[in-house]
Parts: C-alpha cells; sequence; structure tokens
C-alpha cells in the first residue's frame, strides 16, 4: 500500500511538472515582451511614500510621449535607455518641487518580479526588463507597473495594447482571471528557485 501510494505521488508530481514546463516558458515569452517600472520610495512615512506617488505620475506621463512611436518592448526599452538623463531629471524635478532634497538615480535593469494583479490582468513571475527609479535611501514599499505596453496609464486599454503584444495563448494567460492561479504560484517557486542561484 505504502508503494501505491509513494508511486502515485511521484506520478503526480512528474505530470505537475511536464505540464508546468510548456506554461512556464510562455510565462517566460511575456516577461520578454513586457518593459516594466519599479520605483522605490526614501522610507515607508506617509510623506515619502505620497512623493513616490507623484514621481510615479510625472515619470509616467513623460513615458507616454517617449513611447507613443514604439513599435515593441525592445524599441521602449532602447527609449528608456537613450532618454534616462531626462526620465532622472524629470523625477528629481518632482521631488525638488516638493520641497526634498533626496537624490534620485534612474537606471535600466533585468530584475525579478514577483506574480502581480493590475485589474484583470495577471503579470506572471519573472525576471523582467525594468526602469528603476530609486529615491533617496530607497528603503520605501515600492510600485511597479507595466511601462510597456502601458497598463499604468489606462488599464481600460490593456486589452488592445496587450493583445498585440502577446501571442492568443499568451493573452488568455495574463487575462485568466483567476483560472491559472495553481500554476502562477508553482511558476512563482520555480522562479525564486533559479533566481536564488543566479546571485
Amino acid at each position: 500500500m505504502k508503494n501505491i501510494l509513494k508511486s502515485m505521488c511521484i506520478a503526480f508530481v512528474v505530470s505537475l511538472l511536464f505540464s508546468l514546463v510548456p506554461f512556464e516558458g510562455e510565462c517566460r515569452e511575456i516577461s520578454d515582451k513586457v518593459f516594466r517600472i519599479h520605483i522605490l520610495a526614501n522610507s515607508d512615512s506617509e510623506e515619502d511614500q505620497k512623493l513616490k506617488l507623484q514621481v510615479r505620475d510625472a515619470i509616467l506621463k513623460k513615458s507616454e510621449e517617449l513611447f507613443s512611436d514604439a513599435q515593441d518592448k525592445e524599441q521602449a526599452k532602447k527609449l528608456a535607455q537613450e532618454n534616462i538623463d531626462l526620465l532622472t531629471q524629470t523625477a528629481q524635478n518632482t521631488v525638488y518641487e516638493q520641497g526634498y532634497a533626496y537624490p534620485v538615480t534612474a537606471s535600466i535593469k533585468n530584475m525579478y518580479f514577483t506574480t502581480r494583479y493590475y485589474g484583470d490582468v495577471t503579470m506572471p513571475s519573472g525576471v523582467y526588463d525594468a526602469l528603476q527609479i530609486r529615491i533617496g535611501d530607497a528603503d520605501g514599499k515600492n510600485w511597479w507597473c507595466v511601462m510597456y505596453p502601458s497598463l499604468c496609464l489606462s488599464l481600460a486599454d490593456e486589452e488592445s495594447s496587450l493583445k498585440g503584444e502577446l501571442t492568443p495563448s499568451q493573452y488568455s494567460i495574463v487575462t485568466s482571471d483567476g483560472k491559472f492561479e495553481l500554476r502562477f504560484k508553482a511558476v512563482e517557486i520555480f522562479n525564486k528557485i533559479i533566481d536564488f542561484f543566479s546571485k
């Protein structure tokens, strides 16, 4: 009886892994088509968290102008890199305008994100290219979203913007409405293990 139970458990784990491999591959391809934004506040104080959101608004407004002609994620990333000084100055000016002297840095990074939810859209965990803005000590709660295709400014437009970038199967994953919750968790655990060993 013990051997039968053991065999059933092994068979279940193996079948789970086989079903997860194609799903994880689709999630990885989604991360290759999306450009994220990550903003770290100076601290968790109410004032610093409010400032973080003001910086967010200024950066998103500027990026909307910059990315208006971007045809894909790589082009959006290239435009962000080419305009990194402008984006840094936009964030820094916002900080100064609000009466703070915190220094601001901006950089393009390849970084790990956990599974995130934006309205009806789920972005699977994984390693994404992102614009990272660090305010002051960057010790506060952070904020992140999808800069390209933009989900930050108007979730009402996510259908048309995402449909243009993702395959039908990838689009069904990000708009699954909880259908793949268990798989998202499994992929997140898998990605955390990979991220841990890659450091």
